[in-house]
């Protein structure tokens, strides 16, 4: 049963779509769906991308995956490993390159407590693994529950995280993972600084929209007035505190597909982002 503090995104008013720059959203089971990125989901980003929208994923996914996000995919800037970096574009230029910002919080000695969680973790929940996208990693140990078999349920990944959290470390459940850091940032405070700093937008709150899935988002969720999340967080909502305003009809990588294409239908074409300096 849906909750009903979140409304259908088919009812996003009309004002509120005009008013918006930038478009923010999770990758995996938000874009995705079963662990692929669709046609209908790419091609909304491209469409994002050509009606002169922001375009920013903010991800659990590694620096090795950011790195390919932000030269091949339609986006200006990803938010990677839930926050402790950033890449953007200085401009949409081809072959123009990317800058990066790192939030300063990281702990950039923290591998050796990362390797003391990963232990526990391993020893403690039977069947977890670490993630195959860890060596790709600067920052974070991810801890897979369900992206590979065996599905472990979400109670093992609340264990992997109580676990993790009884060590110090900052952890955050995903669809797929457990994502445990040192330093105190998170997908939040990371979009924040990218906005302001580097796209130098004081007014970015009421011009941003967000979509997720999952806790990790829970941040986002409860910060931008303008969030959606795609119809598969019903197994989360329980355990949310702060819920997105907006939700999909269909799930996953459909769901925001979806929501994309009623958002163009209430938004002229814009002017393209100017290059960054």
């Amino acid at each position: 049963m849906r909750d009903s503090s979140m409304k259908p995104f088919n009812t996003f008013p009309t004002t509120a779509a005009q008013q918006l720059q930038y478009i923010l959203f999770d990758i995996d089971d938000t874009i995705t769906t079963e662990g692929l990125l669709t046609y209908a989901a790419y091609k909304a980003l491209w469409d994002l991308y050509g009606h002169g929208f922001t375009v920013i994923p903010v991800t659990g996914r590694p620096a090795g995956w950011c790195d390919m996000i932000i030269r091949q995919w339609p986006v200006d800037a990803v938010v990677g490993e839930n926050g402790a970096f950033a890449f953007y574009k200085k401009s949409r230029e081809p072959l123009a390159g990317y800058q990066v910002l790192t939030h300063p919080n990281v702990h950039e000695d923290a591998q050796q407590k990362l390797v003391h969680l990963r232990g526990a973790c391993l020893a403690q929940v039977s069947g977890c693994r670490v993630a195959k996208d860890q060596f790709a990693r600067r920052y974070d140990l991810a801890i897979d529950f369900c992206e590979d078999e065996p599905d472990l349920g979400l109670e093992a990944a609340y264990q992997i995280r109580d676990i993790c959290e009884a060590m110090g470390a900052v952890a955050k459940v995903s669809s797929i993972h457990v994502n445990a850091w040192f330093g105190a940032y998170d997908k939040l405070s990371m979009a924040e600084m990218l906005l302001t700093r580097v796209f130098k937008d004081a007014e970015y709150k009421n011009k941003s929209l967000f979509f997720g899935d999952s806790p990790n988002d829970e941040p986002m969720f409860g910060f931008f007035p303008h969030s959606c999340a795609v119809a598969n967080i019903l197994p989360f909502l329980d355990k949310l505190n702060k819920k997105p305003a907006y939700i999909s009809e269909a799930e996953s990588g459909l769901g925001f597909a979806q929501s994309i294409s009623h958002l163009l239908e209430l938004t002229p074409k814009r002017s393209q982002p100017t290059a960054l300096v």
